[in-house]
């Protein structure tokens, strides 16, 4: 195969957004067509190598993050965005739906110029339609940790604890009472 060819087939892009939970956010980015993989994991702390323990004491100052590989020439930056923005509270500064804490508040890591001016003017319009302030953190992306492998797809291997957890957290409700009808329908409460 020519090396051309084989270089323009293996074009892919990272993304890292903290939006509460893990696992949920993990949901909704696997369900895009363009995406090549999520992790869970942590960014934006100060510990090399977290483990979930040390994270969810809150005191490393990681959040609960996805690392989104993608493909950009099947989903855009911005689309990614949009599928961030519709899956949390950017209004809730002190996490996210029943999980609170340091760990548990919203960030979108940018990685160049160009995410950088994307989350920015996403933000922004957010800001207009909220009328209120969005305290997601637009933030350069530093290093990312997955988590540990039990964390990795857990609503795949676990889909009643999973389904339990954000039905009792009231993650699907609340987004519908932020997006009304742009609010993903990935889950249904009952």
């Amino acid at each position: 195969m020519n090396l051309l060819l084989i270089a323009a087939l293996m074009v892919t892009d990272t993304a890292t957004f903290a939006g509460g939970c893990f696992w949920s956010m993990e949901r909704a980015f696997d369900q895009l067509d363009g995406v090549v993989s999520v992790t869970v994991g942590y960014a934006g702390g100060r510990e090399p190598q977290p483990t979930y323990q040390q994270v969810s004491m809150g005191a490393t100052g990681h959040l609960e993050s996805v690392q989104i590989v993608y493909d950009p020439r099947k989903v855009s930056y911005e689309r990614l965005l949009d599928a961030f923005w519709h899956n949390i509270d950017p209004t809730q500064a002190d996490g996210q739906f029943c999980d609170h804490g340091p760990q548990y508040h919203t960030a979108v890591f940018y990685r160049d110029s160009t995410q950088h001016r994307a989350a920015d003017a996403s933000k922004r319009r957010l800001e207009a339609r909220f009328q209120q302030p969005i305290v997601t953190a637009i933030t350069p992306a530093g290093r990312f940790y997955p988590a540990e492998e039990y964390h990795q797809h857990y609503y795949r291997k676990n889909p009643v604890s999973y389904q339990a957890y954000r039905w009792g957290c009231g993650r699907d409700r609340r987004l519908k009472e932020v997006w009304g009808a742009e609010a993903p329908h990935a889950e249904a409460e009952r």
